[in-house]
C-alpha cells in the first residue's frame, strides 16, 4: 500500500504557466541581484587572489561562476520550471516525502540566519566606520545586531513594504561598480602582482604557492556564497514562463553573467589602484576591498561623497537581509506549523545574533564554507536524481530515501570538515593540531567536493532509493 502523503506535499499546488513571468525579471533579476550584494564584490579581490596576477584571478572567478551555473544552479531551475513547484517538494524526490521536511527545506531556513549574520555585520560595519567608529567596537556590534533584529522582524511580516522599494535598489551598487571601474582602470596596466596581498599561509601549505591557490580560494568563496541561492533557482525557476527558452537566460545571465561583471571590476578596481602612481591610492588598496571606508575615501579624496556612497550600499544591503530572514521564517513556517513563528524566529534572529556579537561572521570565508559544505551534497544528489530520472522529476518518494540522506552525510562531513577546523581554530586558537589540520586543509574547494561526494554516492546508492509516490496535481512532462 503506498504511502499517504503528508499535508504539505499533498497541498501542494504548481504554479500554473498563465501566471508565471519572463526570465528577465523573475530567475535573472533574482539571482544579480544577490550578486550584486556589496558584501559579495566587496570580497572577491581578497585572500591573495591577485598575487598571481589579474589573468588569473579572472580565470578563476569565471571558473568559480561557470561551477555555480552549471552544478548548483541549472538542475534546481529545471526542475522547478518543470514543475512549478518550490524546492521544498521537489527535494522529496531525494530525500522522501518525510525526510524532505527537513532537507532541504529545514537546513535552507536555518542556513538563512547565518546569511543575516554575515549580512548585519558588514553592513554594520561599513556604516560605523564611515563616521569614524571602531571596527569590531561597541558602536560596531550594537548597530550589527539591531540590524539582524529589525531585518528578521520584516522578513517576518513586513517585505511587501520592501518590496516597493527593493527592485531600484540594484542600481545603487551598478552605479558604484562602474564609478570604481572609471576611476581606477587607468592604473590596470600598471599593475604588478608583486604588490598584492599574498595567499595564506594556509593555502600555500596545502596547495604550494602557485595558480591553484588562486583556484582553490576564489572558487571556494564563490561557491559558498552561491550554494543556498543555486538551490533556490528551484523557487525562481518554478516563476518563468519558458522553461527550456529561459534556462540559459535565467540562470545563464543571473548566475554567470553577474557573477563574473561584478567580480571583475572589484578586480579591476583593486588592481588599478594598487597600480596607480598615487601613494595613497595603492596604501587604501592593500587590504583589497573596494568597499571600505579608507578605500572609498583614497580614491575619491574624502569628503561628503564617500560618505553617501557607503551609506548607500549599507541602504541596498538591507533588502537582501530582509529576503534572508523571510526565506528562513517560511521555512521554520513550514516545519513547524503548530509553533508560533515568532519563537522559532526568534531562536533563528538570537543565532545569527551570537554570529556578529562572536565575530565568526566577520570571517565569512567560514560561515559561507558552511553553507557550501551543507548544500553541495543537495545539489549533488538533485543532479544525480535528475539524471537518473531521464532528465525529469521522479516524483515525491516514500519516508525517508536513503540514498540521499547518506549522500548528504557524508557529503557535508568530507566537504566541511575544513570549515570545522577554520571553526574550531577560531574561537580557541590552534584548538586543532597543525598535522590534523594541515591534512584536512588540502581538501580542495570544499563546496565542490561536497556536491562531488553527494553526486557519486547517490548514483551508487540508486538501488535503496524509495518508491515514487504518486502526485494527482503534477503538471511537469511525465
Amino acid at each position: 500500500m503506498a504511502q499517504e502523503l503528508p499535508n504539505y506535499v499533498a497541498s501542494a499546488t504548481p504554479n500554473p504557466l498563465n501566471k508565471r513571468a519572463g526570465w528577465l525579471a523573475t530567475t535573472a533579476a533574482g539571482n544579480a541581484g544577490v550578486m550584486l550584494w556589496f558584501v559579495f564584490w566587496q570580497a572577491v579581490p581578497g585572500g591573495g587572489v591577485l598575487s598571481h596576477g589579474l589573468g588569473t584571478a579572472i580565470a578563476a572567478l569565471i571558473a568559480a561562476a561557470a561551477i555555480c551555473f552549471a552544478l548548483f544552479a541549472y538542475v534546481p531551475f529545471r526542475l522547478g520550471s518543470k514543475t512549478g513547484l518550490p524546492l521544498y517538494i521537489v527535494g522529496t524526490s531525494v530525500y522522501g516525502v518525510d525526510g524532505g521536511f527537513y532537507l532541504p527545506g529545514l537546513l535552507m531556513g536555518i542556513l538563512q540566519y547565518g546569511w543575516l549574520a554575515v549580512n548585519g555585520y558588514f553592513s554594520a560595519l561599513l556604516l560605523t566606520t564611515t563616521f569614524g567608529a571602531e571596527a569590531n567596537g561597541v558602536v560596531h556590534l550594537t548597530v550589527g545586531v539591531i540590524w539582524t533584529i529589525v531585518t528578521a522582524l520584516v522578513g517576518l511580516g513586513g517585505m511587501k513594504y520592501v518590496g516597493k522599494v527593493a527592485s531600484y535598489l540594484p542600481i545603487i551598487p551598478v552605479a558604484v561598480l562602474v564609478l570604481l571601474l572609471v576611476k581606477t582602470i587607468g592604473g590596470v596596466g600598471s599593475f604588478d602582482a608583486a604588490a598584492a596581498p599574498k595567499l595564506s599561509k594556509d593555502v600555500v601549505n596545502a596547495f604550494g604557492d602557485g595558480s591553484f591557490g588562486v583556484f582553490h580560494v576564489l572558487i571556494t568563496f564563490g561557491v559558498g556564497f552561491f550554494a543556498t541561492l543555486g538551490a533556490a533557482n528551484c523557487d525562481m525557476g518554478s516563476g518563468n514562463s519558458k522553461e527550456r527558452e529561459s534556462a540559459l537566460g535565467g540562470p545563464g545571465i543571473g548566475v554567470f553573467g553577474s557573477m563574473v561583471a561584478t567580480g571583475v571590476i572589484a578586480l579591476l578596481a583593486i588592481a588599478g589602484t594598487l597600480g596607480a602612481s598615487d601613494a595613497a591610492l595603492a596604501k587604501a588598496a592593500a587590504g583589497a576591498n573596494p568597499a571600505t571606508t579608507d578605500f572609498l575615501n583614497a580614491l575619491l579624496g574624502g569628503g561628503v561623497f564617500p560618505k553617501v556612497i557607503a551609506v548607500a550600499l549599507v541602504i541596498s544591503a538591507f533588502p537582501a537581509a530582509c529576503v534572508s530572514s523571510m526565506i528562513g521564517a517560511n521555512s521554520f513556517k513550514t516545519v513547524f506549523p503548530k509553533i508560533n513563528p515568532l519563537i522559532t524566529c526568534a531562536v533563528g534572529t538570537a543565532a545569527a545574533i551570537v554570529l556578529v556579537i562572536t565575530k565568526i561572521a566577520a570571517d565569512a570565508s567560514i560561515v559561507f564554507n558552511v553553507i557550501g559544505a551543507s548544500f553541495g551534497p543537495v545539489c549533488g544528489a538533485l543532479a544525480a536524481e535528475y539524471i537518473l530520472s531521464g532528465r525529469k522529476w521522479s516524483g515525491p518518494r516514500e519516508g525517508w530515501n536513503l540514498a540521499g540522506w547518506i549522500s548528504w552525510f557524508f557529503g557535508l562531513i568530507i566537504g566541511g570538515a575544513p570549515a570545522a577546523v577554520a571553526l574550531a581554530n577560531f574561537i580557541s586558537k590552534d584548538s586543532v593540531s597543525a598535522d590534523v589540520a594541515g591534512i584536512i586543509n588540502k581538501i580542495p574547494v570544499p563546496p565542490v567536493t561536497a556536491f562531488v561526494v553527494g553526486f557519486v554516492l547517490y548514483f551508487a546508492l540508486a538501488g535503496i532509493r524509495s518508491k515514487p509516490v504518486e502526485l494527482p496535481q503534477r503538471i511537469d512532462e511525465q
